[in-house]
């Protein structure tokens, strides 16, 4: 996502940019997730506000005030860079809204910017890696459902080159596998906070104008009245197209559905189709793996997944050219 932003890498192998500012940033985003998903007994219990237990509060305004002064280094940083003649052509998302500042400049302030990258991050990190950890998961505990996958990309996409984006269309199965996966493990269990606009009846239930909304879609997907066996790991429901209605919600639905919906599947699918492609999976013992849920806003597993993996003879040659 960062490389996306702003063409810096902070992660993994061929790092960009000094030591330091990875490290910063990697804390930034640790801590964000670590307080996103934080309870504040002020919410509850408002008279300890006023007792001054702020300490939630605190630890939010001082991230901010660091998460701001990076994302400020790092807008000057490329917009210095877009002033000088030797600067090469990019198209990261700072630049697009440069680009977008210089012609309406009192709407794309420093702040929107600042907003939008602060959004991508959020939405766009932890829940891609959270679903591809339920994915193999999933996949680790159904074994067949593992080979069926494997046959296809063998035979769709092959052993000559590595998994590429454009295979994803022609491999209907993977594309189940994943829609199963965010039907049994949305990454957001808790849709995005809605209010309503004005007073309403629903269900038989008398909603208020300007009350919070939380829609459960980890509820949905699972109501056995809406799903056969809901609780079974099962692609082949998806078979055939999508869901109709509002059965299936991972993304939101309407207007407010996540715009980030068709990158995250692409992402998503291009990973664990590489994943299946290249390596031989196995538990670690006879087990199955843990599928505790834990808490937090994009509900991560209880035991982190560790699993047995080696290169598929059929690959060798290709994965030692990377």
């Amino acid at each position: 996502m960062m490389e996306m932003i702003s063409g810096k890498k902070f992660y993994g192998d061929g790092a960009t940019g000094s030591r330091e500012e990875a490290e910063e940033f990697r804390e930034i985003i640790e801590e964000t997730f670590r307080l996103a998903g934080a309870s504040n007994l002020g919410d509850f219990m408002p008279v300890l506000n006023r007792m001054g237990f702020l300490g939630l509060e605190k630890r939010l305004l001082r991230l901010r005030k660091r998460r701001d002064a990076f994302l400020e280094r790092l807008i000057e940083e490329i917009r210095l860079k877009r002033k000088t003649d030797e600067a090469e052509k990019r198209e990261t998302i700072i630049d697009v809204m440069l680009s977008l500042q210089e012609s309406d400049p009192e709407y794309y302030t420093d702040e929107i910017i600042k907003g939008v990258i602060a959004n991508l991050l959020a939405a766009g990190t932890d829940t891609t890696a959270v679903t591809m950890e339920w994915a193999l998961s999933h996949l680790l505990n159904n074994p067949e459902t593992l080979k069926k996958a494997r046959d296809e990309i063998d035979t769709i996409v092959g052993h000559d080159h590595m998994f590429e984006e454009s295979s994803l269309p022609n491999l209907p199965y993977l594309n189940d596998i994943m829609s199963e996966t965010l039907r049994l493990c949305p990454a957001g269990p808790l849709l995005v906070p809605h209010e309503s606009t004005k007073d309403c009846t629903v269900g038989g239930y008398y909603v208020p104008s300007g009350t919070m909304l939380l829609v459960n879609a980890w509820a949905i997907h699972r109501d056995p009245s809406l799903w056969e066996e809901p609780t079974k790991f099962k692609p082949e429901r998806f078979r055939g197209g999508g869901v109709e209605g509002y059965k299936m919600i991972p993304f939101g639905s309407g207007r407010r559905r996540c715009p980030g919906e068709g990158l995250a599947m692409r992402l998503l699918g291009l990973t664990l189709g590489t994943f299946i492609q290249c390596f031989e999976w196995k538990r670690v013992g006879e087990e199955e793996v843990d599928m505790m849920e834990g808490p937090g806003l994009t509900m991560p597993k209880v035991k982190p997944l560790e699993a047995m993996y080696r290169p598929c003879p059929s690959m060798v040659d290709v994965l030692c050219q990377l």
